[in-house]
């Protein structure tokens, strides 16, 4: 005799409506979103080899959980202790107080984005932060886009479209994600010529490759790599100057973006906009998210009539920055009007300076504390640790400091998924069979909430 088939226990729709549960989830949710959610989980049993106990009970579990889940935001914020100060994957720099601060004000209602307020007339939405990029870099002028991938776009679309780019074959980078500069330049309709070798590349190298088609000379400043031995580049003021000799704009991709001297504030070693744009070349591009500390944002500085040309582009309308990140880039480039105010104020900065000292009494502290609520179920030691600055800035460069380090019974690649999974995810890196958390980029004050997801997380 043949067994029914498990589908025929599975109750209607209608009436797994009108249960309390189900009235309880159309009053939340709405009767669209709700019949969803109750065909899926009734689809998720026609697939069984058998019903559960009370499949009405199942499927409205089911339900809840997928409405729940729709409306918890999909970006949350992290606790990074990975000890990567500008981690691409957990959103680079954190904003200052004040760039919060000037977002919130810019959200809650309407701005003068694009109205001159003394002529009573429409203006331009780069004058809010123009003049200040040009007093903190030296700069004729600035313009604001997306990101730096986008500057680098703008500026060959809108100089070297159907012409030549002389590019160092040591400086065809690829920033991420398989983002290379070759397929950049070719998308933006431009032809690649280049010169030198991997290793060396001379400056009459960039001499010989200059002809009538040559629409740029672009130098990238390797921010993310390191070529060491046997190597050679011409200081990049020289290759400015050779363009300049030859009429031909010259750009330089900078990448990361550090306006402060590296030297003279405690900083690991990086070129600096200010020398940048001192070298002479016709444009300088870097990124608003890293080394400044500001929101996403590509920053072009440079000649005023290359940038008003540029700026009258159909790409660099659809490439324009909005009205919150021109609030939160504002605010930041403000705080660079006093060094020290950026150096306390900008987590990023702050967080790069941090002394090895004070990250040791902090995991001391740290470690004590989880030892007692974890009660020895987990192995717990104080480690020396080395950061990264991250973000495709500063290569080769560690940073020396402090951490914790948690052995777990069941191994630490469990504990790491299930620390990801936390209403407050946590973000630890595991290593030779330890969970390491590197207090560098941990903010003392979300200390509370670590210890809280270790504890409810630990075996």
């Amino acid at each position: 005799m043949s067994q029914p088939h498990p589908g025929r226990g599975i109750p209607s729709l209608d009436l797994l409506l009108r249960t309390p549960e189900g009235l309880e989830l159309l009053e939340a949710h709405g009767r669209i979103r709700v019949l969803e959610a109750l065909r899926d989980g009734a689809a998720s049993l026609r697939g069984a080899s058998r019903l559960p106990a009370d499949p009405a009970a199942f499927i409205l579990e089911h339900a809840s959980a997928q409405l729940q889940a729709l409306c918890e935001p999909s970006l949350r914020r992290v606790l990074n202790a990975t000890g990567v100060v500008l981690h691409t994957n957990l959103g680079r720099s954190t904003l200052a107080r004040a760039a919060l601060e000037a977002l919130q004000e810019a959200a809650s209602g309407p701005t003068n984005l694009e109205l001159d307020l003394e002529q009573g007339r429409r203006g331009s939405r780069q004058v809010h932060v123009r003049d200040l990029l040009a007093l903190l870099t030296g700069a004729p002028s600035a313009l604001v886009v997306n990101n730096c991938a986008a500057a680098v776009m703008l500026t060959v679309d809108a100089l070297a479209r159907n012409r030549d780019v002389v590019v160092s074959r040591g400086e065809l980078v690829e920033i991420g994600d398989t983002f290379r500069l070759p397929e950049l330049l070719r998308h933006a309709g431009a032809r690649l010529v280049e010169v030198g070798t991997t290793n060396r590349t001379r400056l009459e190298d960039y001499r010989a490759a200059l002809g009538p088609e040559t629409g740029l000379v672009m130098v990238s400043h390797p921010s993310n790599y390191s070529i060491e031995g046997f190597t050679g580049r011409p200081d990049p003021a020289r290759v400015a100057a050779l363009a300049r000799e030859h009429a031909v704009p010259s750009f330089l991709d900078l990448g990361s973006g550090l306006l402060l001297d590296p030297e003279e504030h405690g900083l690991p070693c990086e070129p600096t906009i200010p020398d940048a744009v001192a070298a002479g070349f016709d444009l300088v591009a870097f990124s608003g998210d890293k080394l400044l500390g500001g929101p996403q944002a590509g920053i072009l500085l440079g000649r005023a009539d290359l940038l008003r040309t540029m700026s009258r582009t159909p790409l660099a309308r659809a490439v324009r920055v909005g009205k919150l990140t021109l609030a939160a880039l504002e605010a930041t480039l403000r705080l660079y009007l006093d060094p020290r105010r950026a150096l306390e104020q900008i987590p990023t900065l702050a967080t790069l300076r941090l002394a090895p000292e004070a990250l040791r009494k902090r995991a001391e502290a740290l470690a004590e504390d989880l030892r007692v609520r974890l009660e020895g179920r987990v192995q717990v030691e104080v480690v020396s640790s080395r950061s990264t600055p991250g973000g495709g800035g500063m290569p080769g460069a560690e940073l020396s400091g402090w951490g914790v380090r948690l052995v777990p019974p069941d191994g630490e690649q469990a504990w790491a998924e299930r620390l990801r999974r936390e209403p407050r995810p946590v973000l630890a890196t595991c290593r030779r069979g330890g969970l390491h958390l590197d207090l560098r980029t941990l903010p003392p004050e979300d200390e509370s909430e670590l210890v809280r997801a270790l504890e409810s997380t630990a075996p």
